[in-house]
């Protein structure tokens, strides 16, 4: 059952502070939570899933949607991620090509780069997975607000991670708009839609 901002889920238990310690005074039209001043995203150097540098602080697109989780999620990860490829598709190719998809992993001692291509390739192809040292990747989650910590060990001998479970709308080396896990695709498509335009202005 997928998580609701401040309820906790299985697998990806934990509020979301992100969301829930923003002021909604002005949402200034968006679905999702306007941030105001927006989060500084920091220049941590994390790998893509090709084995490539990667940070997030600079792109060349329009607008990175960010979303914290791990391939191994038993619940939650699969939902958000299918919501946000809904919603990437529901762009125009115009918008669409200025729209990068990042899952930044919070289990990389599993999440290898080839793990992280595979996982994505059942949403879209374009997605991109980064991995790195688990104090890189807090390093770049916490100024967002991230909550990543090692959870129960399962019976099969695995065990889940307790991560936040929100959507990050990058741009600008700055995530002005975060989503909870009950966006609804179309709302997230309006407001990237918004962002790719208002980056170009």
């Amino acid at each position: 059952m997928l998580a609701v901002v401040g309820l906790a889920a299985a697998g990806c238990g934990s509020t979301d502070p992100a969301v829930t310690d923003v002021q909604r005074q002005n949402n200034h039209g968006y679905h999702g939570t306007y941030v105001a001043p927006p989060y500084d995203v920091p220049a941590v150097r994390l790998t893509d899933d090709g084995g490539r540098p990667f940070t997030l602080a600079s792109d060349d697109r329009a607008v990175d949607v960010v979303f914290f989780g791990y391939t191994n999620c038993p619940d939650v990860c699969q939902v958000v991620m299918s919501t946000i490829t809904s919603a990437y598709l529901r762009l125009p190719e115009s918008e669409r090509s200025r729209v990068r998809v990042v899952f930044v992993t919070t289990d990389p001692a599993r999440d290898t780069g080839s793990v992280l291509a595979d996982y994505l390739a059942r949403f879209d192809t374009h997605f991109l997975g980064a991995t790195g040292p688990i104090d890189a990747i807090d390093r770049l989650g916490k100024p967002l607000g991230v909550y990543v910590k090692k959870g129960q060990r399962l019976p099969s001998g695995g065990y889940e991670v307790d991560h936040t479970t929100a959507v990050y709308g990058v741009t600008g080396g700055t995530a002005p708009l975060v989503w909870s896990g009950s966006t609804s695709p179309k709302d997230m498509a309006e407001d990237l839609s918004r962002l790719v335009k208002e980056s170009a202005a």
